[in-house]
């Protein structure tokens, strides 16, 4: 086996679409709890490992380095143990564009793994902070949680919407290397690095917040005073965020490689 070339990588992109289109509820949703579980483990663990780093502005650098280190296990987890991603699904768009995908289907798929994605978000948030872990650090912990997540419901509609299109451009290009590569190592290699580089440069992943922001609702005691609420949550990060996701995801990953590539076939 050899690893697939662009061209091919945009072959078994469009077929695993497909397949993601044709998907059961049952699937669909099962898989898609798992994969927000997925994420958020490697959430609660990147800023487990981070944390002390975060509470300082001084050493926040470190602390997104030392974070991007660890976040990545979730993206392996949800590739290589399986599970239906949200932000990975956005390219399902070349698919559609390619005609062997209805928008119909591609919708239906979208809504099914996003909501399931948020249940597994909210499950693994709920049970790390009633595990006591949320406490480590004599409270540290819980302050940069409580803190990072009021920052980005703070968020302005159009930074949200930015970071959102930078960080699924990341993401998907690791699942792009990642479908290209031939062995495990590859693709545990081919994801690392990209989801590495957004989470160090501090875009917004909607399924990540899933886990972040619910942790620091969940962890917060008044959290109302600081912004912090659950439709501030929903209108002011999630649905702008989720947006720049699908734009550049799908967009300016999935119909640019399509384009490209297959004019560059025909030719």
């Amino acid at each position: 086996m050899k690893q697939l070339k662009p061209e091919e990588i945009l072959e078994q992109t469009i077929n695993s679409g497909v397949a993601k289109s044709e998907g059961s509820f049952r699937k669909l949703f099962l898989l898609g709890i798992m994969a927000g579980m997925f994420i958020a483990f490697g959430g609660a663990a990147a800023n487990m490992c981070s944390y002390y780093f975060l509470s300082n502005p001084a050493t926040a650098g470190i602390g997104r380095t030392i974070s991007g280190l660890i976040f990545p296990a979730g993206l392996v987890m949800v590739v290589l143990a399986g599970g239906e991603l949200f932000t990975g699904n956005c390219m399902m768009i070349a698919g559609v564009i390619d005609g062997k995908i209805s928008v119909k289907g591609m919708l239906r798929n979208w809504v099914i793994v996003y909501i399931s994605n948020f249940i597994g978000g909210i499950i693994i948030a709920w049970a790390f902070v009633c595990s006591g872990l949320i406490g480590t650090g004599d409270g540290m912990l819980e302050a940069v949680t409580v803190s990072s997540a009021a920052a980005k419901v703070s968020l302005p509609f159009g930074q949200a919407f930015l970071r959102g299109i930078l960080c699924n451009i990341l993401v998907c290009i690791a699942v792009w290397i990642g479908t290209g590569a031939d062995s495990t190592v590859g693709k545990i290699f081919g994801m690392f690095f990209p989801i590495w580089a957004f989470v160090a440069a501090g875009y917004e992943h909607s399924v990540a917040n899933m886990y972040f922001v619910s942790a620091g609702l969940f962890a917060a005691d008044g959290g109302a005073s600081i912004g912090l609420t659950w439709p501030a949550f929903l209108i002011n990060n999630l649905i702008p965020v989720t947006l720049g996701n699908i734009a550049g995801g799908g967009i300016m990953v999935a119909a640019v490689y399509y384009f490209a590539l297959k004019e560059k076939k025909n030719e």
